[in-house]
């Protein structure tokens, strides 16, 4: 850790530890003690919607933290806002910053910088990218696990419990492909993109066992900044990032945050039937391209060997843009025509993993 973000930390590790007595009292609870609960501002105050002794196993798509975006428009198909939460100790002060997508709108392909013996960051992503976020985990200068770029593979896939993959099939739809399914996604062959992570956040909906009952596998005290994509009922897409919200915007890099189970929670309060966590930390960042061309960003620490960029449809050349005029395309995950391509050949693009970050964290 580089001086500047040891100092950084420093000063937030404070904010954090007043900020834990402060929650606490907040919450109604002795100081020192853990609350376990999560609140979200809004007109009236601070409300609470998630307590640890009170965790839902299941989300039903129709979260409480749902209706509390002030989304605003960004480009065609993309939305973004951000909302504030109250946490326990460390996490007292944390904003969420959002992006939902449609992909029947928003081509979604990776930048694959490793192969290159190159690394990369949101700060990367040319002026026609309305998307940008680190994608998976990493390992050193490597992603962790399976990697298919442009309908070819790059890295095999990796198996583990929790390890869940998001892939971007041949006709635009994205998904999060449960653990038990990475090899027969393989298999399929019908992957144009496609990337591994962990752990899974929701499946269907439930909130994995591991992530509810301590021993098995994950850390579930562990604080630490973390990013999401999920995927709504309706295949849309939703990326959350959080924040450390205590020392303002431009200490917001420093890596405190939420649990695993709360980043869940997260995910399942805004309506995702699966999610999958990200890496966050200090390599977590996103950007995403306001409706008058400009980017919102919320930087990482450090560069990373994998991204993920979304460009908008529209961009695609003229006569096939008339091909869709021509003929009705029909989106699996939503029935009915849609307005922009989804099955067509991707345009090409030009685009480590923290040693102290532990377990499936």
């Amino acid at each position: 850790m580089s001086p500047i973000l040891r100092a950084v930390a420093g000063l937030g590790l404070a904010a954090a530890i007043a900020g834990s007595t402060l929650g606490a009292a907040a919450f109604g609870v002795e100081p020192g003690r853990s609350t376990d609960a999560l609140a979200v501002r809004g007109a009236a105050g601070w409300e609470i919607w998630w307590r640890r002794d009170a965790a839902p196993a299941r989300w039903d798509g129709d979260g409480p933290l749902a209706g509390r975006v002030a989304w605003r428009l960004g480009a065609p198909g993309v939305e973004w806002g951000e909302f504030q939460l109250r946490g326990a100790s460390e996490a007292w002060r944390t904003r969420v910053a959002l992006v939902r997508l449609d992909p029947r709108r928003v081509n979604l392909s990776l930048v694959t910088a490793f192969t290159r013996n190159e690394s990369w960051t949101v700060a990367d992503a040319d002026s026609g990218a309305v998307l940008a976020l680190d994608a998976g985990q990493f390992r050193r200068s490597l992603p962790w696990g399976w990697v298919v770029s442009r309908g070819s593979e790059v890295l095999a896939p990796e198996y583990a419990p929790l390890a869940g993959a998001v892939v971007v099939d041949a006709t635009g739809a994205v998904r999060v492909v449960a653990p038990d399914s990475v090899a027969a996604e393989r298999e399929r062959g019908i992957a144009r993109e496609a990337f591994q992570s962990y752990p899974m956040l929701l499946q269907d909906g439930v909130v994995p066992a591991p992530l509810r009952e301590p021993g098995q596998g994950v850390d579930l005290a562990h604080r630490d900044a973390r990013l999401a994509l999920g995927i709504l009922a309706d295949g849309r897409v939703v990326v959350a990032l959080t924040r450390f919200d205590a020392l303002g915007e431009s200490l917001g890099r420093v890596p405190f945050g939420l649990t695993t189970p709360e980043m869940a929670a997260v995910m399942g309060a805004l309506g995702c039937r699966q999610a999958l966590l990200l890496d966050g930390g200090i390599s977590g960042q996103l950007m995403v391209r306001e409706a008058n061309g400009s980017a919102r960003s919320w930087p990482g620490t450090r560069s990373v060997p994998l991204g993920l960029v979304g460009r908008p449809l529209t961009s695609l050349p003229p006569h096939l843009i008339r091909q869709l005029h021509e003929e009705a395309i029909v989106h699996p995950l939503q029935p009915g025509p849609v307005e922009l391509p989804v099955a067509l050949q991707r345009a090409p693009v030009a685009q480590e993993r923290d040693s102290t970050r532990r377990g499936l964290e």
